[in-house]
């Protein structure tokens, strides 16, 4: 397959050394666990947890080293889920994508270009996408690239990421297609999803605009066409989601993402996360010497999230109160450290974070005090009308 001088080349590969470490951290029979966009999502949206940095780079399952470790994940699609999502694609997609381009707005597009996107390994197909997507743009008129494969650098690995469908317009701009199979009702889905959707969509977007970069008179749409179910029927409507500031919150936190190699090399010699050779023991042993990062909204997003829950809670850190309680108590770093605080047994008074949690505490003391008053009024009272 030839490449366009215009096509993106795929960010370089990791070296030998690097490939071989990261091989080992795995596991030697343990193939690789792809680094999808959903996951990338997540990691930009705790870029200071320098474990998943490494365990998704390294292309760990973390599924199957949550279940070694005690603490199975709860994430992940039903089969059913799965197979409904399947076919509600296909139903948006069928014809040529005929009415993928209606729900553009676009009841007469014309022909629409489908080109074949397959080649051999990831490396190959993502060459083979850029090369769809320049030759798209000069050739005019509407294309659609359905199940592109993209790649984007992340810590210093490349990730190969696979949106739903990419449409290029005759003015050579590009739009990513989002398909879900949670319903919107009303013209109005779930915010949560979302917004899930929208970080999920702005990956996409900004691998796409790494290709875009290198490709003349492209641009990309900084807008995502989100694609449901209508209602409760399996009728497909659609709504645009503007990704802008998804696109500048993943591409600030992906800049601030630790290099895979960087991690690595602070690891001892043979550290391994390998399900299939390691005890429990082990493996806890090896997770621990990299440093997380665990806040609640981890739940939603990590499969390693109820072993990092039940290890900040064992230390006594205040991240498990959440991000927000966390940025509140400035250096007061453990539930023991601000409880003393509070008390005036510890601390700086000087700092305000102490200086707030000893009011609070004040407060509290003077609420209870105020709450018993009456209750032991009642109880001498009472007591008093028995003796009678």
């Amino acid at each position: 397959m030839s490449e366009s001088p215009d096509s993106a080349p795929p960010p370089k590969a990791p070296t030998t050394a690097l490939r071989q470490r990261l091989a080992e951290l795995r596991g030697p029979t343990a193939q690789p666990h792809p680094l999808d966009a959903r996951a990338l999502a997540a990691l930009a949206a705790n870029p200071g947890c320098r474990r998943r940095a490494l365990l998704d780079g390294a292309g760990v399952d973390k599924s199957a080293l949550a279940a070694a470790l005690g603490s199975p994940a709860g994430l992940g699609q039903s089969q059913f889920a799965f197979m409904r999502g399947n076919a509600f694609e296909a139903r948006v997609k069928a014809d040529g994508g005929k009415e993928l381009m209606r729900l553009l707005g676009l009841d007469d597009p014309g022909r629409v270009r489908v080109p074949d996107l397959a080649a051999p390994g990831p490396e190959g197909r993502a060459a083979r996408t850029a090369l769809a997507l320049r030759e798209a743009v000069e050739a005019g008129g509407f294309t659609l690239l359905d199940h592109p494969l993209l790649v984007l650098e992340v810590a210093g690995s490349p990730a190969y990421l696979e949106p739903d469908a990419v449409v290029v317009h005759p003015d050579g701009r590009w739009t990513v297609v989002e398909i879900k199979s949670f319903p919107m009702i009303d013209a109005s889905a779930d915010a949560a999803k979302v917004g899930a959707a929208a970080r999920q969509a702005a990956v996409y977007v900004l691998a796409l605009e790494r290709v875009a970069e290198r490709t003349a008179g492209a641009s990309v749409a900084h807008s995502v066409l989100l694609v449901c179910p209508k209602d409760f029927s399996n009728l497909p409507t659609a709504s645009v989601v503007d990704v802008r500031k998804q696109l500048a919150v993943t591409r600030r936190q992906l800049a601030r993402l630790a290099r895979v190699e960087d991690i690595a090399a602070e690891l001892p010699e043979g550290l391994t996360f390998d399900v299939e050779t390691c005890s429990p023991a082990e493996l806890t042993a090896a997770v621990e010497q990299v440093p997380h990062a665990y806040a609640p909204e981890c739940l939603a997003a990590c499969e390693l999230a109820f072993h990092c829950r039940e290890r900040a809670r064992l230390a006594g850190a205040v991240e498990a109160l959440g991000r927000g309680v966390r940025g509140e108590l400035g250096g007061l770093t453990t539930i023991g450290a601000v409880l003393a605080a509070a008390r005036g047994e510890a601390g700086d008074p000087g700092d305000p974070a102490v200086a707030a949690l000893r009011r609070a505490g004040a407060l509290r003391a003077e609420a209870l005090h105020a709450a018993a008053v009456p209750a032991a009024r009642e109880a001498g009272e009472r007591e008093g009308a028995a003796c009678r």
